[in-house]
């Protein structure tokens, strides 16, 4: 083969190999973001890239943070997505065929479910989608709610000032709001404060100060982990690393869920 005609068989492939190696950090991960569409509802999954971070009570939660945000403790994460937005009713009742909500609304976030009931949500999901959506594990879910490797250190998820990022007590108007109206946080994440509450996979249990790598909670509790405060809840309640239990059958106006894959 002639080297002119070499070169223009290979150009493409260069093109290809330059894009990658020059394409922008944010950009890679911007292109590794995954949309689905069920029964005609489309959502949108966010990665998250891996790495470690200091859990619980760190300096800008501390003067708030109760006790079981204590100690702080070093987590090590794998990369992992996570929904850009909570589930909506409108994604809930094509997957489940039912809306339990309270505040009626296809954009609002589903509310009124239980964690039993996420689970089925989620196998449902799967049977339709052939893919492994879960409930984020409770540490993946205050990495992302902190911004993962990009954080910029804020008491609530995206910005210091809850009033720009989150639907809380102060200016809800005792109602939950279409997902995607606040400002998100560094992450491209929106909600992760206020709204409703988002249940993680992880049963409820105290932290302990040692360093851990991907964390999954107790093998069994009596209660499970609830995160990210509410429309109902005062700002100390959606602050990144506050924490609520509940047990597994309970549910309320204020509680939902956001998936993990």
């Amino acid at each position: 083969m002639k080297r002119s005609s070499l070169f223009v068989w290979l150009r493409p492939l260069l093109a290809v190999l330059f894009f990658a190696v020059a394409m922008p950090s944010d950009a890679q991960e911007a292109a590794a973001n995954r949309t689905f569409t069920v029964k005609g509802v489309t959502f949108t999954m966010v990665f998250v890239e891996g790495g470690t971070f200091t859990m619980g009570a760190t300096p800008e939660q501390w003067s708030e943070a109760d006790d079981d945000e204590k100690p702080a403790h070093q987590v090590t994460l794998s990369s992992f997505s996570i929904g850009q937005t909570e589930v909506t009713q409108e994604l809930w009742q094509a997957v489940m065929d039912e809306n339990p909500s309270f505040f009626s609304g296809n954009r609002r976030p589903v509310e009124q479910v239980s964690w039993i009931e996420c689970q089925k949500f989620v196998q449902l999901l799967n049977e339709e989608t052939g893919l492994k959506f879960r409930l984020p594990t409770e540490a993946e879910w205050e990495y992302a709610a902190r911004g993962g490797n990009k954080s910029k250190g804020y008491k609530y998820s995206g910005d210091k000032k809850l009033g720009r990022v989150a639907w809380d007590k102060s200016n809800s108007r005792a109602s939950t709001h279409d997902v995607a109206t606040k400002a998100p946080n560094e992450l491209g994440l929106y909600d992760m404060s206020g709204n409703v509450l988002e249940w993680c996979r992880d049963g409820f249990a105290s932290y302990d100060s040692a360093p851990q790598t991907n964390p999954t909670g107790p093998a069994s509790a009596s209660s499970c982990v609830l995160r990210g405060g509410s429309f109902l809840g005062k700002a100390t309640l959606c602050r990144v690393s506050n924490r609520i239990n509940c047990t597994p059958a309970g549910r309320g106006n204020g509680i939902g869920l956001r998936l993990a894959l």
